[in-house]
């Protein structure tokens, strides 16, 4: 059925206890189950498989997906399975509470890939898991206490759409009023392409093919001597070659041409004397990149390779053989080096302009923003809503309480200043207004323009202690983050008739989902290789544990972090700080930020229509170039696919390629990534 919801004119004209009274008597479903044992347990086991994979890609590309309609479709498909033996199925609020808690457990790796991986790479040390877990804990839940108040404005009295919220609300509704085989279909498409991408992913892997080689039959099979005339070696090189061939795909697809040019001495393609393999431009089947792509869409992907382009086979070759990039003392070429030498600061440079001309340039944010907090809301008589609301007393007395527990933690454990974390309080207000804002307008969280703030605030109030401006930047965004993200998904419940105290409730069992996955998750697949003695005598020895160009990581994210940071104390630290800047850095960082303010100007006031991203050319110079080539290769194919389908509805290609296009890239990366992360995991603790 059609969910029902006021006319413009009612909104504009009724007051908050009207549009509460209409709610609870034509929307809210009364005590239909919604935080139930099961639905509580499914989010929680959801939430911890979806912010694994999160956490994956977030260190490939340095974003976050949105995991609500996978997790919806999901939840949804298992219990209409389960319902064939017997179990009852899910409610709708059942699904939606599972979801709302999945997405709150798949947003809490954002920290861990930003802020928190930036301010370890400055300091050059491992902060203790249990301290990051309690932090991201603390935050997460002042982000809840600071959402609900707001819910009251943006949701219950001024409608705002929260376009990814509604849409979850729609497919919801969808899914359990008469489309229930398209919601089992899309669970189909999603689970077969996460075990095909799975399969390859696992077919590719080095950690995995050397495990099974030391399996014991299998090695007692390598080892047998061969028939008679044919020698032991040649018995074995045999066996062994045909395993390589039946078993292990190529990851590199120039992987080929290199072993033809080593056997046969061909000529190995190179600019200014470095092979392109060395700076990372090698094209790669990572199948989590490719399902990224899909969702990213075309043009930000065309961007990103234009950025990856410009900078690894134009600019970068220009600047080696002018002198400007020093060749390594060890005579080893790599992107991590190229970048963190040179090419980083105008990769940041158009990246930080291009986001914060995009945030100001939508005066309409700022306005919806504080236009609540300067005019009287029209109230008549008692509050409808209060038995199901969560009590304002409980954010008034919490977000104190709460954030004065973050305040210490930031004092005691990373040596913030307590002026400066208290400051950082009334500020994550102020951010939370304006994200939420342009998440309840445009469906699009700013948390990397926002960070920016707090960085140079804090950078230049304190520049001689970077992880003052690195960790109350991450109080501040993790917290608005957080807020404004409860809200886009309080909206599908709010328009399906949820109870908000119970999907608050939820929420918070999202948190510890997430944190318990992801915490434990951050150090085994990324931190194993730290050793403190090595810290001692290399000042990027965590940088370069954490970065692994041969698996596409790079933690694009934390590089923005911390060269912003690297940025300011440059700039407001004195004249002792400055050496950092070359003259030619700073020539190319002037000029990427002119390009960067005329590309979003054009871009802007073209509505959208300009192609070029400058922020997605800035992420095109700092992700790893595999990763863009497969996220771009991914965004071409299904946007082929889907114009050439799009036009023809009753299609069996438009239900696969247009319907099922999330669902598919959602499961190549579910796949990819779960293999991916056990790969690394046996390459760490398995194998010598």
């Amino acid at each position: 059925m059609a969910i029902q919801h006021l006319t413009d004119e009612q909104i504009q004209t009724w007051t908050r206890q009207q549009k509460d009274r209409w709610w609870l008597e034509n929307v809210f479903r009364g005590n239909m189950p919604q935080l139930t044992l099961r639905s509580a347990i499914t989010g929680f086991l959801l939430g911890g498989f979806l912010s694994a994979t999160n956490l994956y890609v977030g260190a490939k590309t340095g974003w976050t997906l949105g995991v609500g309609l996978t997790s919806v479709i999901l939840a949804f498909a298992v219990f209409r399975v389960m319902a064939r033996f017997g179990v009852r199925d899910l409610t709708i609020l059942e699904n939606n509470c599972s979801q709302s808690i999945a997405t709150a457990a798949g947003y809490m790796t954002g920290p861990l890939i930003s802020g928190i991986a930036a301010y370890m790479w400055i300091q050059n040390s491992l902060l203790p898991w249990w301290q990051i877990f309690w932090f991201m804990i603390v935050l997460s839940i002042l982000g809840v206490l600071v959402a609900f108040p707001m819910k009251r404005r943006f949701i219950n009295d001024e409608q705002q759409p929260f376009p990814e919220g509604k849409a979850c609300g729609v497919v919801l509704d969808a899914l359990y009023t008469g489309q229930a085989a398209s919601g089992m279909f899309k669970a189909k498409m999603l689970s077969l392409a996460a075990l095909l991408a799975g399969t390859l992913t696992f077919l590719s892997g080095e950690a995995y093919i050397k495990i099974i080689r030391a399996i014991p039959w299998v090695s007692q099979w390598l080892s047998q001597r061969g028939p008679e005339g044919l020698s032991w070696k040649d018995f074995l090189k045999t066996k062994s070659e045909i395993l390589d061939k039946v078993w292990h795909l190529p990851h590199a697809l120039d992987g080929w041409y290199y072993n033809l040019a080593a056997k046969y001495n061909f000529p190995l393609p190179k600019l200014a004397g470095v092979e392109l393999r060395q700076m990372g431009v090698s094209p790669a089947l990572d199948w989590a990149m490719i399902g990224a792509g899909g969702l990213m869409g075309i043009r930000p992907a065309t961007s990103m390779m234009i950025g990856m382009v410009l900078n690894f086979l134009v600019i970068v070759p220009i600047m080696i053989s002018a002198g400007e990039i020093a060749a390594p003392d060890n005579g080893k070429w790599s992107r991590a080096y190229i970048l963190n030498n040179w090419a980083l600061w105008w990769g940041i440079s158009i990246m930080v302009t291009a986001s914060m001309v995009s945030l100001f340039s939508r005066p309409q944010v700022f306005v919806e923003a504080f236009r609540g907090l300067f005019r009287r809301t029209k109230t008549t008589g008692d509050d409808p809503v209060a038995h199901i609301e969560l009590p304002l007393w409980i954010s008034w007395t919490g977000i104190p309480i709460i954030g004065a527990i973050g305040v210490w933690m930031a004092h005691d454990w990373f040596g913030v200043s307590w002026v400066f974390g208290a400051t950082a309080i009334p500020l994550i207000m102020i951010l939370t207004l304006i994200a939420a804002s342009s998440t309840a307008l445009t469906g699009i969280t700013p948390t990397g323009s926002l960070s920016k703030i707090p960085q140079f605030l804090y950078g230049a109030l304190d520049p001689k202690h970077p992880p003052t401006n690195l960790m109350a930047g991450v109080i501040s965004v993790e917290v608005t983050s957080n807020a404004s993200n409860l809200l886009m998904d309080i909206k599908p419940g709010y328009m399906l008739g949820g109870k908000p105290r119970q999907q608050a409730i939820g929420h918070c069992i999202g948190i510890l989902s997430g944190a318990l996955a992801s915490t434990p998750l951050f150090f085994l697949l990324f931190l194993t290789g730290y050793n403190p003695e090595q810290a001692a005598v290399d000042p990027m020895h965590v940088q370069k544990v954490m970065v692994n160009d041969d698996e596409g990581i790079g933690f694009p994210s934390a590089v923005q972090w911390k060269g912003v940071s690297d940025l300011v104390t440059s700039i407001f630290g004195g004249p002792s700080e400055k050496t950092l800047l070359t003259t030619s850095i700073i020539y190319s960082m002037v000029i990427a930020a002119i390009a960067g303010l005329g590309l979003e100007l054009v871009r802007i006031f073209t509505r959208n229509k300009f192609p070029i991203s400058p922020l997605a050319i800035g992420l095109g110079v700092v992700i790893p170039p595999e990763s863009t080539i497969a996220m771009f290769a991914g965004a071409l194919f299904f946007t082929l696919m889907s114009s050439r389908y799009k036009k023809r509805p009753e299609s069996r290609g438009h239900a696969l390629w247009v319907e099922c296009h999330e669902p598919i890239c959602a499961g190549l990366i579910a796949g990819a990534a779960l293999i991916g992360i056990g790969a690394i995991l046996v390459g760490a603790f398995l194998l010598p």
